[in-house]
């Protein structure tokens, strides 16, 4: 058995992964080799590409460079279909500017910022060009003083 595989008490083969897995992604070497020069960011891009695609299961989630901003972004789409979405990955202790949100989003896709935290923990906040109205509760239902709104369900 080689150094990567380990038999159990119950007989079953469980295949460990090398401590360095991530520098050897082939996702991680094509996010290195945009060259933007930030390792951290080019690591919270590498933690919400693992995200968007074994997670939450988009769809053509690749990385992208952005010379101007030096930073790398995703682009993927949540769903068979929908249009493409941009996808800014940052780690929490670097400052965004104003001019690189409207950089971004001069793409004209949809962005999404996603803060990865030293904990590889992810927050996600969709931004727009301009003031967003939200949507509407689903139904909104009368309960005495009380009113309980239902939130809407992703499908």
């Amino acid at each position: 058995m080689s150094e990567l595989t380990k038999k159990t008490d119950k007989g079953v083969i469980e295949k460990t992964l090398p401590p360095n897995w991530i520098l050897q992604h082939p996702m991680h070497q094509h996010l290195v080799n945009l060259d933007v020069g930030d390792s951290a960011q080019v690591h919270a891009a590498f933690l919400v590409y693992m995200d968007l695609s074994e997670v939450r299961h988009w769809n053509e989630v690749r990385g992208v460079g952005c010379t101007e901003l030096q930073l790398v972004l995703l682009e993927g789409r949540e769903r068979e279909g929908e249009p493409l979405q941009t996808v800014l990955p940052l780690p929490v202790h670097r400052g965004l500017s104003h001019k690189s949100v409207r950089s971004v989003l001069s793409r004209g896709s949809p962005m999404l910022l996603c803060v990865v935290a030293s904990d590889s923990s992810l927050v996600y906040q969709r931004m727009c060009d301009g003031l967003l109205t939200p949507d509407p509760p689903l139904s909104v239902q009368d309960q005495g003083r009380r009113q309980h709104r239902k939130r809407r369900q992703q499908k």
